[in-house]
């Protein structure tokens, strides 16, 4: 299996910047597909984006597609999200998830997730 811990979040102002990082250990992280998903309070998680296993192929939500771009480095076994052009709707706890089978956009199909880092975007 693989574990990822996620980190970058914060506190930022909105039209600011910030990226996110998602730290893989365990097994050849090259192997999986990585989606970014957020959950705000008393919403669902939702899905960000997402970037295939050799990161040749990314997809994005509506909501931040020409605001973030994600982008993975599978020697140091790690996928970034840039996050620019904040708002506070972007407000939530980020996750990054894997799995070595789905490249979709439905949570519940990725196997591995990360605890998750706490994104604030003020006005």
């Amino acid at each position: 299996q693989v574990q990822l811990v996620e980190s970058g979040g914060g506190l930022v102002q909105a039209g600011g910047s910030l990226r996110l990082s998602c730290a893989a250990s365990g097994r050849t992280f090259s192997n999986y597909v990585v989606g970014w998903f957020r959950q705000a309070p008393g919403k669902e998680r939702e899905f960000v984006a997402r970037i295939s296993w050799s990161g040749g192929s990314t997809r994005y939500a509506d909501s931040v597609k020409g605001r973030f771009i994600v982008s993975r480095d599978n020697a140091k076994n790690t996928v970034f999200l840039q996050m620019s052009s904040l708002k506070p709707e972007d407000t939530a706890v980020y996750y990054c998830a894997a799995d070595t089978t789905y490249s979709g956009s439905y949570s519940g199909n990725y196997k591995y997730w990360g605890q998750g880092t706490q994104v604030t975007v003020s006005s």
